[in-house]
């Protein structure tokens, strides 16, 4: 897989993730492209623990799609809760 294609992967994944997300987000786009690539390795990581997605790095499947958005939601959910935690007293 390319480069840029990681890259674009991890931009939709990171807007999906934002669009799906109850709330406002302050992020700019390159915060969410990064906020979708960790999510696809969070994504694959658990996918993996549960023993879905047997195929190689740099193949594009729905399924390591989907992996994605939800890898990227759950790290979204984590840091907008860290945030309200540091700015609520």
């Amino acid at each position: 897989m390319s480069v840029v294609w990681f890259l674009l992967v991890g931009l939709v994944a990171g807007f999906l993730a934002r669009a799906i997300m109850p709330g406002r987000q302050q992020m700019s786009v390159p915060m969410t492209m990064l906020l979708g690539i960790v999510g696809s390795f969070v994504g694959g990581f658990v996918g993996s623990l549960i023993g879905v997605g047997h195929y190689r790095a740099g193949e594009v499947h729905a399924g390591g799609i989907i992996g994605s958005i939800l890898g990227a939601l759950l790290v979204l959910f984590i840091v907008t809760r860290v945030q309200r935690r540091r700015t609520v007293p």
